[in-house]
């Protein structure tokens, strides 16, 4: 199992900035991927950005140029940042952090609010 502790998000103005972070840790192994999912209201769940244990990364197009996602692995722990600039009112959405493999998540986050209004 792998245990993952969102923190971040919150509420901002259109043009502000946001700094979300996720921690796997369990049985986190050394080949891994972790990145965001999001879910608005009324949308379909999609894919935010993602990066890999070799520093791949893939981000939605909608955000790239805006988000950057990186990431920390320790030697017990997975740890990934996403820095959101430029927030506009269409990333309001719930950000759900996962782990797993290259584009596929196994284990979920609980989830953070993300509120970009004015």
């Amino acid at each position: 199992q792998v245990q993952l502790v969102e923190s971040g998000g919150g509420l901002v103005q259109p043009g502000g900035s946001l700094r979300l972070s996720c921690t796997a840790s369990g049985r986190v192994f050394s080949i891994n991927a972790m990145g965001w999912y999001r879910q608005a209201p009324g949308k379909q769940r999609e894919l935010v950005a993602e990066i890999t244990n070799t520093g791949h990364t893939t981000y939605a197009g909608s955000v790239k140029g805006r988000f950057t996602i990186s990431g920390d692995n320790a030697k017990n722990t997975v740890t990934v940042y996403l820095q959101m600039n430029s927030l506009k009112v269409e990333d309001t959405a719930v950000y759900l952090c996962y782990y797993g493999t290259y584009l596929s998540p196994e284990f979920w986050g609980q989830g953070t609010q993300v509120t970009v209004s004015s």
